[in-house]
């Protein structure tokens, strides 16, 4: 797996790797990960095209999606002590 791109944003990381005819498209915030999939056969315009899949509606809603995590990770942790 090799690093292609890293995208800068305020609110996470997010990197871009290419492994087995594939993207990961991994963000990063704190503890927490998500990390999306694609066949490079399905992106036209190889790594221009996985720029513009993540526009800023989705990058929104990627960091909304965090702090649903984060939620439900402390509820879970607090039910475990």
């Amino acid at each position: 797996m090799r690093v292609v791109a890293e995208l800068p944003h305020p609110d996470c990381k997010i990197s871009i790797f290419s492994m087995n005819m594939k993207y990961l498209i991994k963000f990063e915030q704190g503890t927490l990960e998500q990390t999306y999939k694609l066949s490079e056969m399905d992106v036209l315009n190889g790594i221009d095209g996985v720029f513009e899949i993540l526009d800023e509606a989705f990058i929104a809603a990627v960091v909304e999606r965090f702090a649903g995590m984060r939620k439900d990770f402390i509820e879970a942790y607090k039910r475990y002590n």
